[in-house]
This record gives structure tokens, C-alpha cells and sequence, in this order.
């Protein structure tokens, strides 16, 4: 007699075994018709797993996260089933669930089309309408072996051999078709609705290794409402207007090479709204009590190994072994540098909290296909910092860098910010005490900023827990930005201590710290979420200086002078083009503010101001200007 305890706190007793569509059915007739899958005690399954034992139980539907991930699974399937109907001989390898969405790898000779990708949403839709069952068999690993191998899938069957032996081999049924699985899946093709659309092809390595064979990646997003899919729709059309790619060329910032993959080749106004964010952070960081420091970019191989990065991030390290056999690793990450600059010389508890910061250049191999202009390259700007602190100073701290982080935020536009915190992961360092001591901290730490917060369950870095600040942009987008880390382990490793009131030795807490994350990431989000048209105080070229002819070349040089001098970023247009076309020009470039200079403007001394996605123009004085637009040039909160 199952025992089915609910979310709400109320249970449900059974004469008999009972499944997860019965106890949808029991609670009420409308969740019945809602439900999509099952969890027990935490796992989820297909709503007709038998259930025979007292449990928690929950029921989703495709208002949940999980009920539509399910449908995107199933739909993910359902593509897979088109394709093999549509083109027999291709082969199905692996497809997965990702954010919006969902993608399926195929190996076929032929490539896939536009027309292709219609003809198979059709089909997809003819099987969704056939509403074929949907159950779930367990295979003996050699049975499932020889099967795919004998009707050609030989992707399935490598993947069989490695699943561990304890793993049941899963196949999941849809109709006839069939495919290997964990689930869990809906009961039938036809729960999964007409709301999918397949965006895109592109090439992927069979187990993301270039040694292997290029497979075709067919990628689809699916959603439970029309209503859903069609925003969906419209915010990849948005994001594809608004790539920092494209806008970048258009406004002169930046560039990428094919000799050194992953890194930037920053110009003039890129660079120089790279060093606005950075005098911006380091103001902020100054006044919050912080110390800039700089450490060394490449360091001894053994004190990765100390710190326990070699082992962790060993693979994605870029080394180098010198005539005399000694092995450099070029930094991935700041921490280490950061340590040795606290081990030098003696520190009391009188010092801490001790906040040090650095602006540090890390590297990290990024395969070739995962790189994505600013967003994903091998070598970036951390705005990194480490706060050393007692055990009893960890919340203070969290909450003054919490406060910190939002506070920038608000003032580069983002004040939509979502708060996840991740514990401790599968492989780690450390003693499970200091874990239990430093998830506990955090975890006081959020609560008490009364901020609205998720958990990630085993998502914390090796060393230690994490808060991840995740930005909401424009279109509805999150952007995962800032992180807040308590570490209790690598000062220990590292041989960093202090001395307590009682004269005792002590081994300092370190909160690692990133407000932006990476800079080059966080100005390509930026990009994106302005669609370059930044905001004034933090735009790389404020203002363009354009004379209606030559005759007035003097007065507008004199009146760039006068801008540059109160601080505004400006330049002068002395070349031979037509006004229309200079207007043109330096609006698609994204500059803010136009200011045409002609007789009129000579004769009053003032400046014509034209603003940037505006027709509109308007006459001002000039010193009224440089008050008003060098006040405007300040950043919000200074």
C-alpha cells in the first residue's frame, strides 16, 4: 500500500502499485490532462512507471521547466524518427536537450537543405498527429549491441559499450521506431504539440573530438504554446540584428584572425571602451577598499599542481617546456598569482578583511567550434579579486560584494538579475567539513540579502561554493556574468595564513570574486543588449564633430578642442564627403551624438546636436553643451 506524500504536504494512500498518471488522475481530472512526467523522490520518470513503495511525489506539466525540457527531449526524438523516414541508410548518434531548445546529430553523406529542414518539419508533424505510443523497454547490453549494429547504427552501438555496467540500457519506443535512452518521455507522440521549428544545420565532431568523423547537427527549439514559439522566433531574429559580430565591424571596435583563433584585435574605439569599463571598476573597487595588484602571466607547473588547477584544467592549459626541462603554464585563472601576494610577509587578523584586485590576462584552450566572437575566446581580462577574510567575516563580506555587483549593474542598465547558487560538485578538493562550513556561509549570505535565489545542485566550483549573478538583457536573454566563490581550501594548499588575536597561526577563507567575468564577454553583452547603441557615459566615441563645408573646418576643430577638454570622447570630420553621407556614416557606426557646425552655428557660437536613431536637430549654445553632455559623460553613481 504506496504511501504518496505531495509538494503540499498532503498524502495519498493505494491499495496497489500505482503510476504517475494515476495519481495525477487522483488529485483532479485537469492535472490528468496536464501532466507529462512524474518525479519520485526526487528522480523523474515516465508517468506509467510503476510505483509499489512509499515516496514523494511530483507532477509536471509544461508550465514547469522540466515538463518542457520533456517536450523538447521528445521532440528532439520525433526529428530523429522524420529524418530516418525521410532519408533511410542516415544514422542517429546523440540528442540532446539545450537552453530553448534541443539538436540531434546525424550521419549522412548527402548534406541537408533548407528544403530538407521543411520537408522534415512536415514529417515531424505527421507523426505528432499520428499520435504514435511511447513506452520504454530494458535491453541486455549484448542484445542492444548486436541489434544496432546489425540495422547500421554503429554510433549506437559505441555509445552502448560505454555505458557503465551497473547502467540498465534503456530504448525508448515510439511506435515502431525506436531509439537508445534514459528518458523520461510523454506517452505518445502526440503530447508533445505543433509548436517546434528546426533553425538551423551546422557540422559537429562525432563526440566533439576533430579526430572523429563530421556529423550534420540539425538544431530545433520547442515550446508549449504558439504564443511561445513565435516570441521565440522573434527574439533569435532580434539577437541576429543585434550580433556584437556584425555591429562591431560596423562601429570600428574590433577584430578576430585566423593566427591567433580565440583572441582580439582590439582598435582604437574598442580599446578605448575597454579601458572606460576598466577606470569605471577600478574607481568602484577604490572606494569599496580594494587593492589593485598585478601578478606574473606565466608561472612554474608546480604551483598549478599545488593549487590543484593542474589536474582540474591540465587539458586546457597552454604550456611551455624550457631548454633547461622546467614545464610554464600560462595563467587560466588569477587565484594562485593572487595567493603569493598575500604570503608576503606576516599577516594578523587586524588585516583582514584584505581585498586584493586585478584586471589579470588568463588563457584557456576553447575548441575551434565552440569559439563565438567576444562571448567564447581563448584569451581574456578578468576583473578578478580576492577578498581574505575569517570565517566570521564571510557574510559581511558576500553581502558588501552582492551589493557591489548589483550596484554596477543597475548602473550599465541591467537591473533585472537573477541569483543561482551552486554547492558543492561530484569532483572537488577539500574535506567535506570545509565544505559543509563554507556552503553554510553562502548560503547565510544570500538569504540574508533577501534577494530571490535557485540552487544548482553540484554546479560549485572544485574548491568551493558559488553565487552566479545571471543578467537578464533587451530581448528576454540570460547571460551568466558575475561569480561570488567561498574557498576554504586553496589558501590551505597554497600555505597562506594569519595571525589570530590568541597569537595562533590561521588559515584565512578567500572569496574569489568577478563582476563582469570576462570583459571581453561582458562588452560583447553589452553590445548586444544596447545593439550598439551604448549609453552616453560609456560610449568608446561620444560625439562626431561634422563642419557643412570646409569654410567651417576651423570652428568645428576649435569646438572638438572644447569637448575633449571637459572630458567628453570626441573627434573632428575634416574629409572631403557630402554632409548626408558623413550623417550616414557615423549613425551607423553608433556615435551618440552629431554635432554640425555651419555658418549659423559660427555666427552664435553654438553647435547643431543630431542624435543618434533621431531626425530631429537641435540648436544649443556651446557652453551650455560641454556642462550639460560632460555632467552626462560621468557614470550613473559617481
Amino acid at each position: 500500500m504506496p504511501n504518496i506524500k505531495l509538494p503540499d504536504g498532503k498524502s495519498l494512500n493505494f491499495k496497489n502499485k500505482v503510476t504517475g498518471f494515476q495519481i495525477a488522475e487522483k488529485i483532479s481530472k485537469s492535472l490528468s490532462k496536464q501532466a507529462l512526467i512524474v518525479s519520485i523522490d526526487g528522480e523523474l520518470k515516465d508517468l506509467t512507471f510503476e510505483i509499489d513503495k512509499d515516496c514523494s511525489v511530483k507532477i509536471y506539466t509544461s508550465k514547469d521547466k522540466e515538463g518542457l525540457e520533456t517536450i523538447r527531449h521528445d521532440t528532439a526524438h520525433i526529428l530523429a524518427m522524420a529524418v530516418q523516414e525521410l532519408f533511410p541508410g542516415t544514422q542517429v548518434t546523440i540528442g540532446p536537450v539545450i537552453d530553448d531548445g534541443f539538436y540531434y546529430d546525424f550521419a549522412r553523406k548527402e548534406p541537408f537543405t533548407e528544403e530538407d529542414l521543411r520537408k522534415i518539419e512536415k514529417k515531424m508533424l505527421e507523426i505528432v498527429e499520428r499520435d504514435e505510443p511511447t513506452h520504454r523497454e530494458v535491453w541486455k547490453r549484448d542484445k542492444a549491441i548486436e541489434h544496432f549494429k546489425k540495422v547500421g547504427e554503429i554510433y549506437k552501438a559505441e555509445i552502448i559499450k560505454d555505458i557503465p555496467k551497473e547502467e540498465e540500457v534503456s530504448i525508448y519506443f515510439h511506435g515502431k521506431w525506436h531509439d537508445l535512452c534514459r528518458g523520461p518521455h510523454l506517452t505518445s507522440t502526440g503530447k508533445i504539440g505543433k509548436y517546434f521549428k528546426l533553425t538551423k544545420v551546422s557540422g559537429a565532431y562525432w563526440r566533439g573530438d576533430s579526430n572523429n568523423e563530421m556529423l550534420q547537427r540539425i538544431y530545433g527549439t520547442s515550446w508549449s504554446t504558439q504564443k511561445q514559439l513565435d516570441d521565440y522566433l522573434n527574439r533569435i531574429q532580434e539577437a541576429e540584428k543585434r550580433d556584437h559580430r556584425k555591429l562591431g565591424r560596423e562601429m570600428n571596435l574590433f577584430h578576430f584572425r585566423e593566427e591567433s583563433p580565440g583572441s582580439v584585435f582590439w582598435h582604437e574605439k574598442g580599446w578605448n571602451l575597454f579601458q572606460k569599463l576598466i577606470s569605471y571598476m577600478r574607481k568602484k573597487q577604490d572606494e569599496s577598499g580594494y587593492k589593485e595588484i598585478n601578478t606574473p602571466e606565466i608561472l612554474d607547473r608546480s604551483l598549478w599542481e599545488k593549487s590543484g588547477h593542474w589536474e582540474k584544467f591540465g587539458a586546457n592549459m597552454y604550456t611551455s617546456t624550457t631548454p633547461d626541462e622546467k614545464v610554464f603554464a600560462i595563467k587560466p585563472m588569477n587565484c594562485p598569482g593572487c595567493v603569493q601576494v598575500f604570503n608576503q610577509g606576516l599577516k594578523s587578523y587586524r588585516d583582514l578583511p584584505l581585498k586584493m584586485s586585478e584586471f589579470g590576462k588568463v588563457h584557456r584552450y576553447e575548441p575551434s567550434g565552440a569559439l563565438h566572437g567576444l562571448l567564447r575566446v581563448r584569451a581574456f581580462t578578468q576583473d578578478d579579486a580576492h577578498i581574505f577574510c575569517s570565517e566570521e567575516q564571510i557574510t559581511e563580506e558576500c553581502l558588501n560584494v552582492t551589493n557591489l555587483i548589483l550596484e554596477i549593474y543597475k548602473d550599465l542598465g541591467f537591473e533585472n538579475v537573477i541569483l543561482k547558487y551552486s554547492d558543492r560538485p561530484d569532483v572537488r578538493v577539500g574535506d567535506d567539513k570545509v565544505w559543509d562550513k563554507s556552503e553554510k556561509a553562502l548560503l547565510e549570505a544570500i538569504k540574508t540579502s533577501k534577494l530571490e535565489y535557485s540552487i544548482n545542485k553540484g554546479e560549485g566550483a572544485f574548491y568551493g561554493p558559488k553565487i552566479e549573478f545571471v543578467l537578464r538583457d533587451a530581448i528576454g536573454r540570460d547571460w551568466q556574468c558575475g561569480t561570488l566563490q567561498v574557498d576554504l581550501n586553496l589558501p590551505g594548499r597554497l600555505g597562506a595564513s594569519f595571525v589570530d588575536k590568541d597569537g595562533a597561526k590561521k588559515i584565512p577563507v578567500m572569496i574569489h570574486r568577478a563582476l563582469f567575468g570576462s570583459l571581453e564577454r561582458f562588452i560583447g553583452i553589452l553590445i548586444e543588449n544596447y545593439s550598439g547603441k551604448l549609453p552616453f557615459w560609456i560610449s568608446p566615441l561620444q560625439t562626431m564633430v561634422i563642419p557643412v563645408s570646409e569654410d567651417f573646418d576651423n570652428y568645428a576643430k576649435e569646438v572638438n578642442q572644447k569637448i575633449k577638454k571637459v572630458g567628453i570622447t570626441s573627434e573632428v570630420d575634416l574629409k572631403n564627403h557630402n554632409l548626408n553621407y558623413k550623417i550616414r556614416e557615423h549613425s551607423l557606426s553608433k556615435i551618440p551624438i552629431l554635432l554640425i557646425c555651419g555658418k549659423k552655428e559660427v555666427d552664435s557660437n553654438t553647435v547643431t546636436i543630431r542624435r543618434l536613431d533621431s531626425n530631429k536637430q537641435e540648436n544649443m549654445e556651446l557652453n551650455l553643451f560641454l556642462k550639460k553632455f560632460s555632467a552626462l559623460s560621468k557614470a550613473p553613481s559617481n
